[in-house]
Order: structure tokens, then sequence, then C-alpha cells
């Protein structure tokens, strides 16, 4: 596996975790939609969340987060509006993004930034 892989497998991981002992319900990773994907959806009580997983080795390009780009964002709307009709889900949503800077091995910076608006 590349070594950008293995981070992004890493991140996801940790996040999996971070959320599962936060209380929230892992319900899918890795979520396919043709092309597009979702990296966890979980529960949150009532609410099901859609959380985009961001993983750098280190800030000097900016925050994790800032890779969620225009483009980045459309396809993840798409992904979400199919995981909800194919799921027929009734459930309110929200988006959620964590943020985690680090390399396997260290001690992870991890940010949940809460209900981002995609569009």
């Amino acid at each position: 596996m590349a070594a950008h892989n293995e981070l992004g497998k890493w991140g996801e991981d940790l996040a999996a975790a971070y959320l599962a002992k936060k209380g929230y319900e892992i319900l899918e990773r890795d979520w396919k939609s043709g092309h597009h994907d979702l990296d966890i959806i979980a529960r949150d009580e009532d609410t099901l969340v859609i959380i985009e997983v961001k993983t750098r080795r280190n800030r000097l390009f900016g925050d994790p987060e800032e890779a969620i780009d225009y483009k980045k964002r459309m396809s993840l709307q798409s992904a979400i509006n199919h995981y909800v009709k194919s799921h027929r889900t009734g459930r309110d949503i929200r988006f959620d993004i964590i943020s985690i800077v680090g390399t396997i091995g260290s001690t992870p910076e991890i940010e949940h930034i809460k209900d981002v608006t995609l569009i």
C-alpha cells in the first residue's frame, strides 16, 4: 500500500475509534457510490452523521480540512444524497469533518468540526 494510502487508512481508523469513544455508533466505513465515497457514516443519538476524514503529516500546506474544495464538496453532496435515498433514512443529517495531523506511531492532533455546510 502506498504511504499516503496507509496514512489515510490510519487516520480513518483513528477517527472511527475517536467517534466510538465519544458514543457514536459507527454504521458504515468507506461507503461507495460509483466514483463517490463517504469515509464514515455514524449515528449520534437520533442524528445520522456523515464524516469526512482528512489526514496530513503536518500543516506545511495548510490544515487538512482545507483540502475539501468545491469539487470534493459536490462529490460528497452527491454521495450523501445517494446514501439517504438508498437507505430511506428519516433521521436528521449532519456533516462533520475530522482533521488529523500526525504520522503513524506519533500522538496525532485530532480536531472534530461539527455541522459543516457543504454548499
